[in-house]
Formats: structure tokens, C-alpha cells, sequence
């Protein structure tokens, strides 16, 4: 088993992708304990209940990281925000930034240490394509999704021969309770592909297991980040008509 006695923990664990994932890991012989407001379902995992959009909580929960050893940390949870930039709360710009950057950051801050001391581990940043092809109507969540591939890079040099693999792992748009009806009909508007929980959960682990630096999930979406990078004109005038479409749901 690819994960046998190997101790990970898994923010965001309690979630549809999440829960899937913890299972995987689960059944390969792992120890994986939830790092989540909510109990996970399946009873093997141990559960660290935490509000990562804490200030406080998420200190705390730093502390108790850095205390333990850890082989794996991955940083799953996430929250989206969906509409034009101006109608976004500054609580809602907090929150984004806070559990998708800041948190990842702070918890990778705290296990890193002992991982570094051991010679070994292993710290798993999920982020999004949505993080390299950064979409109108998703500037908060392309932005934080940026910025953890930016840490997720930097971290890796950082940490090269160290025997600390950094992982970065970016999904497409998923089928989860994560998506608000207005999402659906984004996704709707512009044929935007969905992928299945479980089948992305599968591919997250098996990066995980075969410690890979950078992965994409999707096609064309893999090709049209590279595409962005060096010509992001092109992916400009490829994206202009539906953006024009979409931003009609928040007329």
C-alpha cells in the first residue's frame, strides 16, 4: 500500500472531494486526520475540529501542527465567491484570501520544520485552473488560487534537497455542492466541462503518491494555461464572447 503508517492531514476533509480523498487514503493504509469545522464521515479518520478563517483558531491550530510529525499535509479547503468584483463584501474578499491563501501558507509554515528536520514529507497545495486562467467574475478566487501556485513554486525551490516534495495540484470545475446556482449556469453559458468528485479525487492522490510538482486536470484547460502564460492576448479574445454572455446573470 502506497501510504502505509504514513501520517497525513487533510484540510477540508469533510468534503465531497475531500471525503473521497480521505477514504483513498484511508484504504492505502494512511492515518489521516481531518483538519475541518465538520466531522468527517468515515470513522477511521481522526478529526481536529478548526475554523481556518480564524485569525485566532488558525494560530491554534499552527501550534498543534508543528508539534506533531506529519509525512503529508494536504490543503484542500477552499471557498468561491462568483460575480463582479465591486459587489463583493470585504468580508467575503477576507474569507477567500484567508482559507485558500493564508492558511495554506501558515500550516505549510508549521509542519515544514520537522518535515525538514526528518529528511522527508510532503505538502499538498490544491488550487485551481481557475488560479492560471483567471476568469471574469472569479477575480478573488483566481487571485487566491494564483497565489497558492506562486507559494506552492517558491516553497519547492526553497525546500529543493531537502527531501520536502511541494506538490501543486489544480483541478477543473468539479460537480459538488461547492458551486451555486449561478455557477451552474456559468458553466452552462459557456460549456464549461465538469468533472466527477471521485474521478478527481483518484487523480489527486495518485499525484500525490508519485510526489509530481506540478499537475493540471482537464483538457483543453491544460493547454490553454500554458497558452495563457505566453499569450494571454489570444486567451483574451478566446474568452471575450462568453465573458460578454455571463456577465448578463448579474445585469
Amino acid at each position: 500500500m502506497r501510504f502505509s503508517g504514513q501520517r497525513i492531514a487533510v484540510t477540508g476533509g469533510a468534503g465531497e472531494i475531500g471525503g473521497r480523498i480521505v477514504e483513498k487514503l484511508l484504504t492505502e493504509g494512511a492515518e489521516v486526520t481531518v483538519l475541518d469545522r465538520q466531522a468527517p464521515k468515515d470513522p477511521r479518520a481522526s478529526f481536529l475540529e478548526c475554523d481556518l478563517a480564524n485569525p485566532v483558531g488558525l494560530e491554534s491550530l499552527a501550534r498543534v501542527m508543528g508539534e506533531q510529525p506529519w509525512d503529508i499535509l494536504i490543503n484542500l479547503a477552499g471557498v468561491q465567491y462568483f460575480g463582479p468584483m465591486e459587489g463583493e463584501s470585504p468580508e467575503s474578499l477576507r474569507l477567500t484570501l484567508g482559507i485558500n491563501l493564508l492558511a495554506p501558507m501558515r500550516l505549510a509554515q508549521a509542519v515544514a520544520p520537522g518535515m525538514r528536520a526528518r529528511g522527508r514529507g510532503q505538502i499538498v497545495n490544491i488550487g485551481s485552473i481557475f488560479g492560471s486562467i483567471n476568469f471574469a467574475h472569479f477575480a478573488s478566487y483566481s487571485s487566491s488560487k494564483a497565489g497558492l501556485r506562486a507559494f506552492s513554486q517558491a516553497l519547492r525551490r526553497e525546500l529543493s534537497g531537502s527531501g520536502v516534495a511541494v506538490t501543486y495540484i489544480a483541478p477543473r470545475a468539479v460537480k459538488t455542492g461547492f458551486n451555486s446556482p449561478k455557477v451552474l449556469q456559468f458553466a452552462a453559458l459557456t460549456k464549461m466541462a465538469m468533472d466527477e468528485p471521485g474521478f478527481v479525487a483518484t487523480r489527486i492522490v495518485e499525484a500525490i503518491a508519485a510526489r509530481r510538482d506540478d499537475v493540471y486536470l482537464g483538457y483543453p484547460e491544460a493547454i490553454f494555461v500554458r497558452l495563457n502564460a505566453i499569450f494571454p492576448a489570444l486567451v483574451d479574445r478566446a474568452l471575450a464572447a462568453a465573458d460578454r454572455r455571463v456577465s448578463q446573470l448579474f445585469a
